[in-house]
């Protein structure tokens, strides 16, 4: 089955990446996240996540980073918790998108690694990729990133790799 995987960032992503690689997967690898503010953060996650792939020989597409966008859908839910009704607006919109980019692109399924990160729900992930899904025709592929070993590999190749480690989801810089 030939799918995309959404990533959210190279650290999350990169033991899902080189785990889907070994298995031969069809599979691409595309960044959407109009979330991470500042731009110039977005830029930085975005090189280190399409150099996880070069590192592994998976291709790497980049669509649209439209911020404005996302802030008008998620007006009014700034101060949010972690994990509460802005997250379900920001995952349904950004897998919505790259369910999207699928079924014009010619593919069959969508995965993410949005649930990969210990602060987020990946239920809440699920849940969200499944009205996504419902509204594309899209099947989600569910990933688990953090058990069988997944959360263990995923620490150890970001400093095998040296990977930029973020210290924010991405709509909340850190306040230096």
């Amino acid at each position: 089955m030939k799918f995309l995987l959404l990533s959210c960032c190279a650290p999350c992503s990169c033991a899902v990446i080189e785990k889907l690689a070994s298995e031969q997967a069809d599979f691409v690898v595309v960044f959407y996240n109009p979330n991470i503010r500042p731009q110039a953060e977005y830029i930085k996650r975005r090189d280190e996540n399409e150099r996880v792939c070069r590192h592994y020989g998976i291709n790497f597409i980049e669509l649209e980073y439209d911020n404005e966008r996302w802030c008008t859908l998620t007006k009014g839910l700034e101060n949010e918790p972690e994990r509460g009704r802005r997250c379900d607006i920001c995952f349904e919109m950004r897998l919505k998108r790259v369910m999207e980019y699928a079924k014009l692109s010619g593919y069959e399924a969508v995965a993410s690694v949005l649930g990969a990160s210990r602060w987020k729900d990946l239920n809440q992930v699920n849940r969200a990729a499944q009205r996504a899904s419902e509204q594309t025709g899209i099947p989600y592929i569910e990933i688990e990133a953090r058990k069988n070993g997944m959360q263990d590999r995923r620490l150890n190749l970001i400093k095998e790799l040296k990977l930029y480690n973020q210290r924010y989801c991405g709509c909340h810089p850190v306040k230096e």
